[in-house]
């Protein structure tokens, strides 16, 4: 993929597209765009650095068409634009959209080769097993597993309860795939319950099927889908402190001496993402510099990420404690949250499995919910809750301070068990974004 002009602007930015293993791609017909993007950076006058990550359940196409409308949304900013100009007179930014492998069934052919299943019998079953022992784990017992899934599926593919040997498979695949369950501290895919393939199931049938974008798929394979969410939270820390690390690493070190600033902005699992890329490699790396402002958007991470002390654990520091305690933010890291996001204020819980833990009375904060819901919790950060202000008002942002933005007045749209997960592209979150980067 050539670097990507945004339609209908002069607005160019890099796709840098990476593997499962957080390793750069060496297929994209434009070369290695890391490469260029350093070399860029090194060799012309930038005065700020931004990069986005998108989330769960995002192919090529996807990440191509996100990043195109939030930069055309960013640009679409005229204020803000002049405001950034007055107070960096020489201000030129160099735009950078990450793409890590985050679709069960997507389109991951930066040349167009299509990735999509067939036909729900024969090959389409066959595809169905490759992909899913890709993402989860190739072992011959994870294969057997999956067969043993998708063949009852293909016979009925939403009985009234789990059936045994479907059950015996699902508890089989969660301990091939190497998932931990190690409660609310853990990093991000082990911060879950025990698997229970059949009070998953059973769940599902009462509520509708847990989902975090179009097409999800319920029913027997529920549960399937629930452990593409853990793998894929995993998968999204450990290509933020791996790939992604070392290439805002690299990005840094051609900066050299110059005062150039750099942005993170995540949206969903790209939250995930953008804090493991900040905190590094366990979440003890360090940068060759602090960034100067944090995004997260609608986070589909736990609340408890940033704190001194899990309440729900005592004695235990949220997985991303460091970017607060060793200062890896030089400006403010703001955070949105609404409760019209059910995928992150109801199912997120519910992928966690505490399906006690939905209902909880006002004020009290549950053991498992997510930043796109409650803002980021517990002692250790400096918190500040706001609304989101409309795009003529001001922020009076403070470096080295959690905002937690109500975004209720702007993130409100969506339907099925979505909701208004998706719904962030609007001036008002752009502002805020712009507002955080000139502090």
């Amino acid at each position: 993929m050539p670097i990507r002009t945004v339609p209908g602007t002069d607005l160019s930015y890099f796709l840098i597209a990476f593997d499962g293993d957080g390793r750069e791609r060496t297929d994209d017909p434009g070369g290695k765009m890391s490469e260029q993007a350093v070399a860029a950076l090194g060799r012309d006058p930038y005065t700020d650095v931004f990069v986005f990550s998108h989330g769960w359940q995002g192919d090529v196409p996807a990440a191509i068409g996100q990043y195109d409308n939030w930069i055309r949304t960013m640009a679409q900013a005229p204020a803000d634009v002049e405001r950034a100009r007055q107070t960096r007179p020489d201000f030129r930014a160099l735009l950078i959209g990450l793409h890590w492998p985050s679709l069960p069934w997507g389109e991951e052919a930066l040349g167009g080769a299509s990735f999509a299943p067939g036909p729900g019998t024969g090959a389409g079953v066959e595809r169905q097993i490759d992909a899913y022992a890709e993402r989860l784990a190739g072992t011959p017992a994870a294969r057997q597993a999956l067969r043993t899934i998708f063949d009852a599926a293909m016979d009925d593919a939403a009985p009234p309860s789990l059936p045994e040997r479907v059950r015996e498979a699902y508890q089989v695949l969660d301990r091939e795939a190497g998932l931990a369950a190690d409660g609310p501290a853990a990093p991000p895919g082990a911060d879950r319950e025990v698997f229970d393939p059949e009070s998953v199931y059973e769940e599902a049938q009462a509520e509708g099927p847990v989902s975090f974008a179009p097409g999800w798929v319920g029913g027997l394979l529920t549960p399937l889908r629930l452990l593409s969410f853990w793998k894929m939270k995993d998968r999204a820390r450990r290509f933020g402190e791996t790939g992604a690390f070392d290439l805002l690493t690299a990005l840094q070190r051609a900066a050299g001496e110059r005062d150039v600033r750099f942005h993170l902005m995540g949206h969903s699992f790209g939250c995930i993402v953008a804090s493991a890329l900040v905190a590094g490699p366990g979440g003890r790396g360090q940068l060759v510099r602090p960034v100067d402002s944090l995004t997260l958007v609608q986070g589909a991470m736990s609340l408890w990420s940033y704190c001194s002390d899990v309440p729900p654990a005592p004695g235990q520091v949220g997985y991303f404690r460091s970017i607060v305690a060793e200062h890896k933010v030089r400006g403010p890291i703001l955070t949105t949250r609404t409760p019209f996001d059910t995928a992150v204020g109801r199912f997120y819980p519910l992928g966690a499995g505490a399906r006690q833990q939905v209902s909880f009375a006002p004020g009290e904060l549950p053991k498992y919910g997510a930043v796109g819901a409650f803002g980021l919790r517990g002692p250790g950060p400096v918190i500040e809750d706001q609304d989101m202000l409309p795009v003529d008002q001001r922020y009076r942002f403070q470096p080295g301070r959690v905002y937690n933005l109500e975004s209720s007045a702007y993130i409100r749209q969506g339907s099925g068990a979505d909701g208004a997960h998706g719904d962030f592209l609007h001036p008002e979150v752009a502002h805020a974004v712009w507002e955080a980067a000139l502090t």
